[in-house]
C-alpha cells in the first residue's frame, strides 16, 4: 500500500489537478464585472472594452502612451517639509507617506514631465489619486509652480491631468496654501502668453477643483468623470432634494457649459496635439516622419523606368482664343 499511496496517488493527483491561474493575468471591470486580460487592458490605455468604463491610470502610465515613443523627461521638484504640523491620527502622517510610496513607487502624487506630443513640445503634470487620493499638499503645489516655470522657460503649453480629493488634510493650513499658489503658477503661464490645458479625469474633487483645475484655457473631461468641489452625497444631505441623474459628472458639465470637452482616452493624445498647435499657432499636424522633398531633389520614376513628366499644359479653347481676341486693348 505504501507504493500505491506514496506514489501511484500523488501521481494520478498530480494530473488532474486543477493549475492555479496567476491572479494579474486578469482584470475586473469596476462598472459591469467584466474579465479583461491585462495585455488589452494595458493597450486600451485602462479602458474597459466591453462598457468603456475608464479606469484609473498612474501618471507614468498615461505619458507613456501620451509622449511620442513613450519618451519624456521628468522636471524636478523641489522637496516640501516632511511632516510641518507632526499630524497623527490612526497613523503619524510620514508613515502614510512611506506606506503610499511603496504602493504606488512614486515619490509622491504628482509627476511633471516634458517631451514631445505629436512632435508639439510640452510640459505635463499628472496627479496619481492612488497616492493617499491625489491629495494636494505642499509637494504638489510645488510640482505645479516647477512645471509652470519650466514651460516658461522653454515657451511651451502646459498639461495637467487632474485627479484629486481636495486639499491634504495632514498638512492643514499649509494645504490649503497652495489654492492662491497654484493659481499664481497659472496667472504666469497667461502673462507669457502659453496655453494651459487641463484634462479633468475622474474624480476631481475639492481645493483641486476650486483652483488650478477649473483654471485651463480649454477644459477637457474623460467620460463619466466626477468633477466637483463638494460630493453629490453631501449636497444632497445638506439641501435634503434628490439631485438629478448624472449631476456633477462629465457629460452634465458639459451640457451646462463648465468644461469645454468630453474626450475618451484612446481619443485624447489626437486631440490635444490639434489644440496645442492651434493655440500656438503652428501648421496642422503632419501624419508620418517623411520630410518634404528639397529642390534638388530628382522626380520619380515611371513604372517603366522612365522619369515623371510633369502634365502639359492644357491648350486654350477655341472660343477662349477669339474671346482674348475682341477684348479692347487697354
Amino acid at each position: 500500500m505504501n507504493w500505491i499511496t506514496n506514489y501511484v496517488k500523488p501521481r494520478i493527483n498530480s494530473l488532474f489537478s486543477r493549475r492555479e491561474v496567476p491572479e494579474n493575468l486578469w482584470i475586473k471591470c469596476d462598472e459591469c464585472g467584466t474579465m479583461l486580460f491585462h495585455r488589452e487592458f494595458a493597450e486600451s490605455l485602462h479602458v474597459c472594452t466591453s462598457c468603456g468604463h475608464h479606469m484609473a491610470i498612474s501618471p507614468r502610465e498615461r505619458f507613456k502612451a501620451l509622449f511620442d515613443g513613450g519618451i519624456f523627461t521628468e522636471v524636478e521638484v523641489p522637496e516640501a517639509v516632511a511632516d510641518p504640523l507632526q499630524f497623527r491620527d490612526q497613523k503619524r502622517y510620514p508613515d502614510r507617506l512611506k506606506a503610499a510610496q511603496k504602493k504606488t513607487g512614486e515619490k509622491e502624487a504628482m509627476l511633471v514631465a516634458e517631451g514631445e506630443v505629436g512632435r508639439t513640445p510640452i510640459v505635463a503634470a499628472g496627479q496619481d489619486f492612488r497616492f493617499m487620493g491625489g491629495s494636494m499638499g505642499m509637494y504638489v503645489g510645488n510640482a505645479m509652480i516647477a512645471a509652470a516655470e519650466r514651460a516658461r522657460e522653454l515657451k511651451r503649453p502646459l498639461v495637467l491631468f487632474s485627479a484629486a480629493g481636495g486639499a491634504r488634510m495632514q498638512e492643514g493650513i499649509l494645504s490649503l496654501m497652495q489654492m492662491p499658489r497654484t493659481t499664481i503658477a497659472v496667472q504666469m503661464l497667461r502673462e507669457a502668453g502659453l496655453p494651459y490645458i487641463v484634462v479633468l479625469t475622474h474624480p476631481t474633487t475639492g481645493g483641486v477643483t476650486a483652483s488650478y483645475a477649473m483654471l485651463g484655457d480649454v477644459q477637457i473631461a474623460e467620460p463619466n468623470a466626477l468633477i466637483c468641489f463638494a460630493g453629490p452625497r453631501v449636497i444632497q444631505q445638506t439641501i435634503g432634494e434628490k439631485l438629478p441623474e448624472g449631476f456633477q459628472r462629465a457629460e452634465y458639465l458639459l451640457d451646462h457649459g463648465m468644461i469645454d470637452r468630453v474626450t475618451p482616452r484612446g481619443q485624447l493624445r489626437d486631440e490635444l496635439v490639434t489644440i496645442l498647435r492651434i493655440l500656438m499657432r503652428q501648421s496642422p499636424r503632419v501624419h508620418g516622419d517623411l520630410p518634404a522633398p528639397g529642390p534638388g531633389t530628382k522626380a520619380p520614376e515611371g513604372a517603366d523606368g522612365a522619369t515623371a513628366k510633369a502634365p502639359a499644359a492644357t491648350e486654350p479653347s477655341e472660343a477662349l482664343r477669339k474671346a482674348a481676341q475682341k477684348a479692347p486693348e487697354k
